[in-house]
């Protein structure tokens, strides 16, 4: 059984100290977030933590905020009610939780107005429009929920500041993610296990989620388990799967302190691919390896991007559904047709990590999208470095909506043979994703453990 183990204490401090150096005598707020009605109050969802909360403190609080002064940093928290004991438990705490955070101080919330009053003080906006609101009401400002591309004057100093600290990765935040693609790969050994003709996706959804709650932890995000690959963000599992199928598996595991993993394969539902899937398998699982091959320190990410539709572009020609130039054909954008999507984002607290900020925190100062259809839904656009955590998630998709749109497929007429194309029919979609850490030398792909080779899936599954 997988068990994370909390965030060092040391390592939450010099966090602390790292991001109270940077942002010198400007005082920053980073709120926890709420709780969020289900249907109705009592009926709640799960409780998740702010991200840049829980990087600093390593605790899942509700109501929480930490107030970082200068070298001061102290937690205010909500108390518990006198009837907690009854339906929660017995709490931490305030003692307790100042040596497990590592903070100068624990107060209680109603405290924090007070050490606010009259200062100009920076702050994130949260997620929900609750606790947007009371920081608004804290501050005296307004402070708009996910308004992360208004962000200025100190709020954006702060962002700027996290964005320093979270980008490269520390050995007790890279010690987590390895332990949620642990649970991923628990995950997607037992989906496979479980698969087999005639049952539903949801069965294998099932089995994936199960290993992940017997680790501890929970879904990073809402896992994509479905027969229908070509579309990208399928969130309905209750479609049967039947012989010859492809089951596309989009899950990932979150631990208890949200460190994520993200993880995409495509299982053959009868155990073994057909010569055309497999053809097509080896195309995508080719840009996989070369983009991996390209994760190295300065090595701009829309260069690792290129790469994986180079490769795929390549890998079309050879089969005879492409014609034309290799390099002639990608300068074009051929690839956008069947890749119609970034080849990753960054990976850490967040399944896409920091997005929250915006485009500040995937795009490099003076980066921006490109206007190319696929193409402008690249997360990332940063020169990587090591400590940097990337997922690399090149695909195939056959997607009705595309190959029917002539302002998308018209420039292409001519290089785009459809009578080839229709032989590969049994191919709704693949996509083949690793989660990899950029390293001083060869990238480590976190998620190696999971087997990728056409071949090694075929045996884990019979296996």
């Amino acid at each position: 059984m997988i068990w994370t183990d909390p965030t060092p204490t040391s390592a939450l401090v010099v966090r602390r100290t790292k991001l109270s150096n940077a942002l010198g005598d400007l005082p920053a707020l980073l709120v926890a977030g709420s709780y969020r009605a289900r249907n109705y109050p009592a009926n709640r969802y799960p409780f998740r933590a702010e991200s840049h909360f829980l990087y600093l403190t390593g605790a899942q609080l509700p109501g929480a905020a930490l107030l970082l002064d200068g070298s001061r940093a102290t937690l205010f928290v909500v108390p518990a009610a006198s009837d907690d004991p009854l339906w929660h438990g017995e709490s931490e705490g305030l003692g307790e939780l100042r040596k497990r955070a590592g903070v100068d101080a624990v107060a209680p919330i109603e405290e924090l107005p007070a050490a606010l009053a009259g200062r100009a003080v920076a702050t994130i906006p949260a997620n929900d429009d609750t606790t947007a609101a009371w920081q608004s009401s804290l501050l005296g400002r307004t402070v708009r929920p996910r308004g992360a591309s208004a962000l200025e004057g100190p709020d954006s100093l702060l962002a700027d500041a996290l964005l320093g600290a979270r980008l490269i990765h520390d050995e007790a935040a890279v010690a987590q993610i390895r332990r949620s693609c642990e649970a991923t790969t628990a995950g997607h050994h037992a989906g496979a296990r479980a698969l087999r003709p005639g049952i539903r996706e949801a069965v294998v959804r099932a089995a994936i989620e199960a290993e992940f709650i017997k680790c501890g932890m929970t879904t990073a995000y809402g896992s994509i388990v479905t027969t229908h690959g070509e579309v990208l963000h399928h969130e309905r599992s209750d479609g049967m799967v039947a012989e010859g199928d492809l089951l596309l598996v989009d899950a990932g595991a979150e631990n208890a302190e949200g460190w994520s993993s993200d993880v995409t394969r495509v299982y053959p539902a009868s155990g073994r691919f057909s010569a055309t899937q497999r053809a097509l398998y080896d195309v995508v699982l080719a840009a996989n390896r070369a983009a991996i091959a390209k994760v190295r320190p300065n090595v701009r990410y829309r260069d690792v991007h290129l790469e994986a539709g180079r490769t795929i572009v390549r890998g079309l020609v050879d089969l005879g559904i492409l014609r034309g130039d290799v390099d002639g054909l990608v300068e074009r954008g051929a690839y956008t047709i069947f890749f119609p999507h970034g080849v990753g984002h960054l990976l850490g607290l967040d399944v896409h990590d920091m997005e929250d900020l915006g485009d500040r925190a995937g795009y490099a100062p003076g980066r921006t999208r490109s206007p190319r259809f696929g193409d402008r839904y690249l997360r990332l656009d940063r020169d990587l470095a090591p400590g940097m955590a990337v997922t690399i998630e090149p695909g195939f998709y056959q997607v009705p909506a595309i190959l029917r749109d002539d302002t998308l497929v018209g420039p292409f007429a001519k290089d785009l043979d459809r009578d080839a194309l229709a032989r590969f029919r049994d191919v709704r979609g693949i996509r083949l994703e690793d989660d990899v850490l950029c390293t001083h030398g060869e990238p480590e792909i976190l998620t190696r453990a999971i087997p990728i080779d056409a071949a090694a899936v075929e045996a884990w599954m019979r296996a």
